[in-house]
């Protein structure tokens, strides 16, 4: 769906739009970031569900992200953004406190890209 100025106005950019606006109007949120009790709170107060079945919700939702990249397979919420594995390749490196070449071994770290609607939301 397109809201006004053809901006996508799914009901996920909706609820990505409230949140991002409610976070932004915390006094402290340049000066500490929201943490899992404060998340669930707002959770529970956007989606009129309560504090236990926020934090079920949250960590449901997390642990489904989790299983996905752990099992190599790419998560995209529409207009929230993608999370996905990248594979790092065996490279050299040095000791910073020796100086000393070293291996770094192979490695896969959890990456994630910020949809659209995110980023307009941010902006």
């Amino acid at each position: 769906m397109k809201g006004e100025g053809g901006v996508n106005s799914s009901p996920l950019s909706a609820v990505t739009s409230a949140v991002v606006q409610t976070l932004s109007e915390r006094e402290l949120i340049k000066d500490k970031p929201v943490n899992k009790a404060e998340l669930i709170d707002l959770i529970a107060d956007k989606a009129d569900i309560s504090k236990a079945s926020a934090a079920r919700a949250l960590d449901a939702t997390l642990e489904g992200i989790v299983s996905a990249l752990r099992g190599g397979d790419q998560v995209a919420l529409v207009g929230f953004g993608t999370f996905s594995v990248k594979e790092r390749a065996e490279r050299q490196g040095r000791n910073p406190q020796t100086g000393e070449s070293m291996l770094i071994g192979a490695s896969r770290n959890a990456t994630f890209k910020p949809g659209k609607a995110l980023k307009d939301a941010v902006s």
